[in-house]
């Protein structure tokens, strides 16, 4: 693209030049950083100038030799540079720069684009492009525009790979083009942070699941840090290759030691240092000359310690050279999978699935052995100080694509991009839950958190904000987050909030049961054929309401097979049971009896011994005292419906499946539907409920299925079902993306319930008759809630269609006063 020769190019950056920064990943798997033009850049563009082709520089410059390339180069990094640019750096040095010049109305902008020739074909021209591209329209520049000559087709096809619409026209020679920025590009920014959530996980891949290790400072003191660590990566097993680096040492540990990491044999991907503080950015030159990928700074003394220049250059000297950076003053980081202890822990983290990041190694520390302790382990474990590099943010996208890892468990005490953790955190929250404890709440708390790692707690407000718009679970401390994680990590989400009790000792389950009252959950009736079948083996002492209380007497035979049958009441959706001392038939085989009933409910069990918590038989979680148990059943509960408002915070049409479990979360028994996307598993759906079948269309765009043939119903037996999907699939066409399976209900009459939202007036509940005929007839009625029942009633009685419900012409009436189960 053609060089940028007005004169009044030639300053520093631009000052208010995009400030985030980066790791984009290449086609070839490597790493690029992408960061703003510094001042201190002109030194290394000059260098990237030196090797330039004479092939590259007449398709950029339209000319041949070195000279125009360091003519730009003065330009860009010149005073009263008005442009902006981005660089990515690639291997220890500049590797391309891509700049635009807004006109003088800051609509229209040139752009140009400078690969180093070793960067080319590895997709990096691209990516400066888009990032280019957001940064040009976050700036209200509507246009970029260019010229390309005919033969470089590399340049071509990258304007063509962005995405964008790119108009091309050949004229006097050249091809000028025009990328339209107004309106933005459709799916730009999904695209870009796409590939960035790729960028993040594989560099931080080297970093947990390195092939090889360094410990710089790994002295003979066994109470020395470095020695500690080195001793944990041998005693859990590392399996690549160990290297202690320690200039005195001849040995250490019994491996061979090395003067520095640059004398070491082989490569290194992570160096974990542990030497004084004024030694530390030395280390790290010379880690990033041994090509080292990543660096976990254990010392302390930077910004925590008054010392953030320090600090900085330390960073500087890692994103030149394209490592990643986790701490200063940290305790370090482990990966069971990858059997990497990495830290100074005093023993090695247990085996489990849940990912930890703590800021404070105390708190990491203790956090990780309760863990252990309670039979759940870390998947991988990053102790990350002072956050100068890596951080929250990028462990969540790690962690969203680890197959290790189920659960997210984070301890901050500070944000450094809040609304990038919380558009990350509302797409992961969606497959994961994150749990967080935020500390600093408090005017005392924010001055520990200053001392702590020097970085200023984010005010409470902002954070439960924040929070609420990500889904993220906020706990107020380690207990909670303890609690939580054991229901989370062992057992599937409630479909609803009600809870059946099942224990030995009335009085603690009373207690429970004022526990679900309080975290806005209800503890039903049990349906009567529930209550019989009880009834038929329990002793004639026990009480069979909910909570069900089996007796002190009550044996392990008689604990499973309560919990089983109330499992299989419709009305349940989990149950709490709550066991004290003395026990029927002892605690171990109580336990196996609740692990034996709990198997394959598709419902969370929890178990409360009083006075134990921890996994029970290795699947049931327990808890010492049944508030805890029902704190974090409760916040199990509330996940699936902040999980439904971060996928789609701006609000759209629920799936069926999403919809019905909200409304189970608010007490309705709703029909079972199952999910089918081809003829075959329709089928098998229709005969696992057996008797006739509803087969109602899904999509997106299908509202009202039945005017464009995407309801049938009374279908008998699998073949009538395959059939059926078939025709409606081929009379609907692609906006039909599967169908659901009910069981076909007769009688009632079809009504509807629903809300709306109105900014200015507020949110409004709707009833009225339902079916085809709804917008037709509009016979509706609107209350503004809460409503009471008697205001329901009302609403019911106003409707046109009412004297349906009440039995019209000999119609039967139905049973309009029924109500969601009652709270005790």
């Amino acid at each position: 693209m053609t060089a940028m020769t007005d004169p009044r190019r030639s300053s520093t950056a631009s000052a208010d030049a995009a400030r985030d920064e980066y790791d984009v990943l290449l086609r070839d798997g490597g790493i690029a950083h992408v960061r703003p033009l510094h001042p201190d850049d002109r030194d290394a563009l000059h260098d990237m100038a030196d090797r330039i082709s004479e092939r590259s520089s007449y398709l950029r410059f339209f000319t041949g030799g070195t000279k125009p390339a360091h003519q730009y180069v003065e330009q860009i990094t010149g005073p009263g540079y008005r442009g902006r640019a981005l660089v990515a750096l690639a291997g220890g040095r500049v590797a391309g720069i891509a700049e635009y010049f807004p006109d003088a109305e800051g609509k229209r902008a040139e752009m140009a684009v400078l690969l180093d020739d070793t960067a080319q074909s590895h997709g990096l021209g691209t990516l400066l492009l888009e990032h280019l591209a957001l940064d040009a329209a976050e700036h209200d520049v509507c246009e970029l525009t260019g010229d390309v000559l005919p033969d470089n087709m590399a340049m071509i096809h990258v304007l063509r790979d962005i995405g964008m619409e790119v108009k091309l026209r050949f004229d006097s020679g050249v091809v000028r083009l025009s990328i339209a920025l107004s309106p933005p590009a459709p799916g730009l920014q999904a695209r870009v942070d796409a590939r960035d959530h790729e960028a993040e996980r594989a560099s931080l891949t080297r970093l947990l699941s390195p092939r090889s290790v360094a410990v710089i400072g790994a002295s003979r003191d066994p109470a020395s840090i470095g020695h500690r660590v080195l001793r944990n990566l041998i005693d859990g097993g590392f399996p690549g290759p160990i290297y202690p680096v320690d200039p005195k040492a001849g040995r250490v540990a019994g491996l061979t030691a090395h003067p520095s990491v640059r004398d070491v044999p082989g490569p290194v991907e992570l160096a974990v240092v542990a030497v004084p503080a004024r030694h530390v950015p030395d280390v790290a030159r010379d880690c990033a000359e041994a090509g080292v990928a990543g660096l976990v700074v254990l010392t302390a003394g930077f910004a925590e310690s008054g010392n953030p220049d320090a600090e900085k250059e330390l960073l500087r000297i890692c994103r030149r050279a394209g490592m990643r950076l986790v701490g200063p003053n940290c305790l370090g980081i482990a990966d069971t999978p990858a059997d990497l202890n990495a830290t100074f822990l005093g023993q090695t983290p247990a085996p489990g699935r849940i990912g930890v990041m703590s800021q404070s190694g105390a708190v990491a520390a203790g956090l990780v052995d309760r863990l252990g302790t309670l039979g759940l382990g870390v998947s991988s474990f990053v102790s990350v100080g002072n956050k100068a590099d890596v951080s929250g943010n990028d462990l969540l996208e790690y962690w969203e694509d680890d197959g290790a890892t189920d659960v997210i468990a984070l301890y901050l005490e500070s944000f450094g991009n809040p609304r990038k953790f919380a558009r990350i955190a509302r797409r992961v929250g969606t497959r994961k839950p994150i749990l967080l404890i935020k500390s600093g709440r408090s005017a005392s708390g924010d001055r520990a958190v200053r001392s702590h790692t020097a970085a200023a707690a984010t005010p409470d407000i902002a954070v439960d904000t924040l929070v609420r718009a990500s889904g993220v679970i906020r706990l107020d401390g380690v207990a909670e987050l303890l609690g939580t994680a054991l229901l989370l990590t062992t057992q599937p989400l409630p479909r609803g909030p009600r809870v059946a009790i099942v224990g030995n000792s009335g009085g603690p389950e009373a207690m429970a049961a004022d526990a679900c009252e309080r975290q806005g959950l209800t503890v039903p009736e049990l349906s009567e054929p529930v209550r019989t079948r009880l009834a038929r083996r329990m002793r004639a002492s026990a009480a069979l309401g909910n909570p069900v209380d089996l007796t002190a007497a009550a044996d392990a035979r008689e604990f499973g097979f309560a919990i089983k049958t109330v499992l299989g009441d419709p009305g349940v959706d989990a149950v709490l049971v709550v066991c004290t001392p003395p026990f029927g038939s002892g605690p171990e085989q109580t336990g196996k009896a609740i692990a034996t009933a709990a198997q394959h409910a598709g419902k969370p069990v929890l178990a409360c011994l009083v006075g134990h918590d921890g996994l029970m038989s290795g699947r049931i979680p327990g808890y010492a005292f049944p508030e805890q148990a029902v704190a974090a059943l409760a916040r199990a509960a509330r996940t699936l419906v902040r999980a439904e408002l971060a996928r789609h915070p701006q609000g759209c049409r629920l799936t069926p499946q999403a919809a019905a479990g909200l409304l189970r979360c608010y007490g309705l028994n709703v029909v079972e539907s199952v999910e089918a996307d081809d003829p075959d598993s329709a089928a098998a759906a229709a005969a696992r409920i057996a008797g006739p079948v509803a087969l109602k269309a899904t999509g997106p765009a299908l509202v009202h299925k039945s005017d464009v043939g995407g309801v049938r119903l009374g279908l008998n037996g699998p073949g009538e079902v395959q059939r059926a999907y078939r025709e409606m699939a081929e009379a609907i066409g692609p906006a039909m993306t599967g169908v659901i399976v009910q069981p076909l209900l007769t009688g009632g009459v079809e009504t509807i319930v629903g809300g709306v939202n109105y900014p200015a007036f507020g949110p409004l509940v709707m009833a009225g008759m339902g079916g085809v005929a709804a917008d037709l007839l509009a016979d509706r009625a609107f209350r503004v809630p809460p409503l009471t029942p008697a205001a329901a009633t009302e609403m019911i009685k106003e409707l046109r269609c009412s004297p349906l419900l009440y039995g019209y012409r000999g119609r039967p009436s139905v049973d309009a006063t029924a109500e969601t189960p009652t709270k005790r």
